[in-house]
């Protein structure tokens, strides 16, 4: 039975749904799978671990590790890897792991498929698929290497499995042998509103520069709130007009993201969008000009005003829900 370890993101106080993902693909290919976490104050997360299907759970716990920072919980995730010695190893493309997983890589000295939408496991063998080509094009890509296969998972690509109340796995701890560090994480400014993560929702509803204002989309927050697990997202240029911030943004130089639903509101469809969204699972444009690009898209289509249409939708969603 190959070993599959899986890096458990966590923030919080609850660990991020793509880890979930992450196990219950282990555990459906036959797998061992095998999550590592680190950070302080985390000893319930070894049994929810458990619950989501890793059969055991490697902890670095202390303040020394109480907030992430790249160079530390590298050189720990590294030291997993060398414990455990997996055939495969996973990880979110969040922005954690985006940001994690090319220096894990480099220290193993091991090939990396980064951002994929599908993972095939086959006995201790990672084939993976990837979008490129600002996601015009899927490439299958095989390890040709020797093992660890690494690879990073969008959130949302992949679908989870019950969770086990009262299932438990052996944990072991590891030490927290840093060494020197060049830098350090002491304290973590908050923003002041707490919101969902466009990249972890199931709905996204984006809006675009057709908007008009900041104040307008407030009809894309009422939408999202009618549905459950939905997240505002904006377009580039609705960023850039100053309507959301850059941390809604959805494109290429923006956030990927594939929810199982995504409603684009006044969106033109510019290719830079397209890169950030088109791995969604149904797509639904609202726009006035039935010749926007969205449209070749998109599963379903509205041609109409959005001040019009949306209101409509957030009515019915709301009775349909409720």
């Amino acid at each position: 039975m190959a070993t599959v370890l899986i890096y458990a993101e966590h923030k919080d106080g609850k660990i991020k749904k793509v880890t979930h993902e992450l196990i219950a693909e282990a555990a459906r290919s036959g797998a061992e799978p095998v999550a590592f976490i680190a950070g302080s104050g985390i000893e319930a997360f070894a049994a929810e671990l458990a619950g989501m299907g890793a059969k055991r759970v490697l902890a670095a716990q202390g303040d020394a590790v109480k907030f992430y920072s790249n160079e530390a919980y590298g050189k720990l995730f590294a030291a997993a890897v060398k414990t455990v010695n997996p055939a495969i190893i996973l990880m979110g493309a969040s922005d954690q792991g985006k940001d994690l997983a090319p220096r894990v890589a480099a220290i193993l000295g091991v090939g990396l498929a980064s951002d994929c939408t599908k993972v095939k496991i086959e006995g201790d063998k990672l084939n993976a698929t990837r979008p490129i080509y600002a996601g015009k094009a899927l490439a299958d890509v095989e390890f040709t290497g020797g093992a660890p296969y690494f690879a990073t998972v969008r959130p949302n690509a992949l679908s989870i499995g019950p969770t086990a109340a009262g299932a438990t796995a052996a944990i072991t701890a590891l030490p927290l042998d840093l060494g020197a560090l060049k830098s350090a994480v002491k304290e973590l400014v908050k923003s002041a509103t707490a919101k969902l993560d466009v990249t972890e929702a199931n709905i996204v509803v984006s809006g675009g520069r057709s908007l008009k204002s900041a104040e307008n989309f407030g009809i894309i927050e009422k939408l999202a709130a009618s549905l459950p697990n939905a997240a505002v997202g904006a377009s580039r240029a609705a960023v850039d007009a100053g309507y959301r911030p850059h941390s809604d943004q959805v494109g290429q130089t923006g956030k990927v993201v594939s929810p199982t639903l995504y409603i684009a509101c006044g969106i033109s469809g510019a290719i830079q969008h397209l890169a950030g969204m088109r791995t969604s699972k149904v797509i639904v444009a609202i726009n006035k000009d039935p010749e926007a690009p969205i449209f070749q898209l998109a599963d379903y289509g509205i041609v109409g005003d959005l001040f019009e249409v949306v209101p409509a939708l957030t009515e019915e969603f709301k009775k349909a829900l409720s």
